[in-house]
């Protein structure tokens, strides 16, 4: 018997169910959607949440892409976190202006079931360009930012976190 988990995240408009994400968007079913993680260097939430959403997306036969301006993922963390290192591709050192448009060329493109980017802030017309890329591609576009004015001493914070680890 297949159980189904909602992943329903605070930080977004959208909702859609993780187990059947990759056989929708497969099946031509439009899925497309862009949401905004922020998340803070001393909770690991976003990793919890957001891996399964890459696993499940990780069995398409699209790409899963990472636009990361300063880091380079760790290829024993994408091992370890059972995604297919065959199909994840990374652009690092590229300007994080230049990130909002790879970001909105490869959303279009259909060849990535997901693109996550760590941008700069966005204004809203980068906001629409990227939902519209991502409807038009049929992909999820995560835009990763971390949250600076966050003080762990003062208390529990509702922000969500990839560990430094991740990366080498």
């Amino acid at each position: 018997m297949r159980t189904q988990s909602l992943y329903k995240p605070h930080f977004s408009h959208t909702s859609f169910a993780v187990n059947n994400a990759a056989e929708n968007t497969d099946a031509g079913k439009k899925n497309g959607l862009i949401s905004e993680l922020v998340y803070n260097e001393h909770q690991p939430a976003v990793a919890q949440l957001l891996l399964p959403l890459l696993q499940q997306l990780g069995l398409q036969s699209r790409w899963l892409l990472w636009l990361t301006p300063q880091q380079k993922l760790s290829k024993l963390w994408l091992q370890q976190s059972g995604l297919p290192i065959e199909k994840v591709v990374q652009l690092s050192q590229i300007n994080s202006l230049d990130t909002v448009e790879a970001m909105e060329k490869a959303l279009l493109t259909g060849n990535y079931s997901v693109v996550l980017g760590w941008l700069p802030d966005l204004t809203e017309e980068d906001r629409l360009k990227l939902r519209r890329a991502a409807e038009l591609g049929n992909a999820y576009g995560f835009i990763m930012r971390p949250q600076r004015d966050i003080n762990p001493i003062h208390g529990h914070c509702s922000t969500l976190k990839i560990h430094s680890s991740l990366y080498h």
